[in-house]
């Protein structure tokens, strides 16, 4: 049996940092980044690189103006997206990738591509995990 130590009491440490521990800053990081849109933006600015709030938008399609804002924003406090306005008429903001949020987008994107490769027969497990357990 695998066992995870408690995250250690100062958490400016990094070590011993553990996102199994249920009060470690680690895990509500990772908690963020797990959250569905906020991995999508991270891959769609990682392939197609600086984009506006609307092309993100529209890459990340079925995202709510108000998600995506609420995600933008905690990309943006951890480190991982920079948010540039540019001193236009009217005022033209984009969003692009700091290293960090670079090295992250690098590690999610062949996930991305695994599950489009997978999904027809992840679905066909589901049918037929549902039609096993189905009541009646």
């Amino acid at each position: 049996m695998t066992t995870h130590e408690r995250c250690p009491a100062d958490p400016g440490q990094d070590q011993g940092l553990d996102v199994f521990a249920q009060l470690c800053p680690s895990r509500a990081v990772f908690a963020e980044l797990a959250d569905k849109w906020s991995l999508l933006i991270l891959m769609s600015l990682g392939e197609f690189g600086q984009q506006r709030f609307s092309e993100l938008q529209r890459a990340v399609n079925g995202v709510s103006r108000k998600m995506l804002t609420q995600s933008l924003r905690a990309l943006e406090r951890n480190g991982l997206v920079r948010r540039t306005v540019h001193p236009e008429t009217p005022p033209r903001v984009v969003y692009d990738l700091l290293p960090l949020g670079l090295e992250l987008a690098a590690l999610v994107a062949p996930v991305g591509r695994w599950t489009e490769l997978h999904a027809e027969r992840m679905l066909a497990a589901r049918e037929e995990f549902d039609r096993a357990h189905a009541e009646g």
